[in-house]
Parts: structure tokens; C-alpha cells; sequence
């Protein structure tokens, strides 16, 4: 039986069974970026219910270990592309303009966090699921690992298809808005010259009054 010390405190344990995901939403939702994929600092902190430096300070003592299960960290050139292609920022927890980096976390990143984090109950609580799972009787975390990451590569890019996909249609709806709005205006003149026509006719034909009538339904008149 693995204890959850092991866990804290064993690397290669927490690298064997950090493909575990379900584990995170077991415990409570975890909040993603539009993109499908990633979280920031701020919803991992919100997700553990603590503050922001808690999470950053963890980063700093096991960064090269977070890498390894999908931390990354955006600037410059990338920074921008991921904002302005994978995001549409609508609150505080969402990516900003003038930031100068931006961090990001996937999923197993997040579950490699709730095993290093020793005072959050909500990551003790991921332990206790996860420690379940591993001695149960599912496949085995070593062979999750692979397939998660997989999942993780195309779940990256659906995500920006998905945003292409949606900016196509709207494009197309408003050239058919726009080809029914030129319909109806072509109508609109097309029976305006009928009905001149109709009254000139009636005119040739010695009726003034179809006529007059014809003249006044013309200009919108009863």
C-alpha cells in the first residue's frame, strides 16, 4: 500500500501516476482556458483555494519536475500568438494584454501539483483519490502517461480548428445577410417600376382613378 508521504516526498512515484488526471475532477471542476488545455496561475491557485505565491513558490522549488509534466512559460512573439489565437479574455484569471510572460499548466501539471502541495485539503483530497486509484485494479499509471500526453496533443489542436471553424461561419452569415438585405432592396425597386408602369397603363387606357390609385400605392399611400 503506498502512503502519501511516498508520494510527497518520491519523484519517480509521482512521475509513474501523474497520467491519473480523472483524479483532479473527482475532487471539484477544474477551471480551463478557452483553449480546452491550459490553466494559469491564478485558477491552480483557486482550484487549491490558495493564494497565488503559494503556487508560484512551489513552481520555483520544482520547476525542472513541472516541466517535465507541462509547464510552460510564454513571452514575446509566442505570448502573443497564444493570446490573440487561443484566447478571449474575460475576466482576471484569463491572459491580459501587457503581460510581460505568461505561465501556463496543463492538466498533469495541476495533478503533479495537488502531490507536492502538502497544505491545501483539496490537494489532499486528489491524493486520497489518487492513492485509490493506483490500487485498484485500472490500467496502470505507467501506461496512462503516453496516452495522456496524446490526448493533450490533440486536444491542442482541436482547440484552434474549433476557433477557425467559428470565425468561417461568421463570416458566411454575414455574406448571406448581406446578399438577402441586396434581395429585398432589388424587390423593393423592382415593384416600385411595376407599379409605375401599371399606372401609366391605366392612363393609355382612359382610367384616371385605377390610375391615381396606382400613383398613390406607388408612394405608400392607401
Amino acid at each position: 500500500m503506498i502512503k502519501e508521504q511516498a508520494l510527497l516526498e518520491s519523484r519517480t512515484l509521482r512521475e509513474n501516476v501523474r497520467g491519473r488526471t480523472e483524479t483532479l475532477d473527482k475532487v471539484k471542476a477544474l477551471t480551463l482556458l478557452p483553449d480546452g488545455l491550459h490553466v494559469t496561475t491564478a485558477l491552480v491557485a483557486t482550484y487549491f483555494v490558495v493564494h497565488r505565491s503559494t503556487i508560484k513558490n512551489l513552481v520555483a522549488r520544482h520547476r525542472q519536475e513541472l516541466t517535465e509534466s507541462g509547464l510552460t512559460v510564454l513571452q514575446g512573439a509566442d505570448l502573443q500568438k497564444f493570446v490573440g489565437l487561443k484566447m478571449s479574455p474575460t475576466d482576471e484569471s484569463y491572459p491580459q494584454g501587457n503581460r510581460r510572460h505568461l505561465t501556463l499548466y496543463t492538466r498533469r501539471t495541476v495533478l503533479n501539483i495537488a502531490m507536492l502541495l502538502r497544505d491545501s485539503p483539496v490537494a489532499r483530497e486528489v491524493r486520497a483519490y489518487l492513492l485509490d486509484a493506483v490500487e485498484g485494479n485500472g490500467t496502470p499509471a505507467s501506461d496512462l502517461e503516453p496516452r495522456v500526453a496524446a490526448l493533450e496533443g490533440l486536444m491542442a489542436d482541436i482547440g484552434p480548428a474549433l476557433r477557425d471553424l467559428g470565425m468561417v461561419l461568421h463570416r458566411s452569415d454575414q455574406r448571406v445577410v448581406h446578399s438577402l438585405r441586396r434581395v429585398d432592396n432589388r424587390l423593393e425597386k423592382t415593384e416600385w417600376i411595376v407599379a409605375g408602369m401599371s399606372a401609366r397603363l391605366a392612363e393609355l387606357a382612359g382610367d384616371p382613378v385605377i390610375a391615381n390609385r396606382l400613383r398613390r400605392r406607388r408612394r405608400g399611400r392607401p
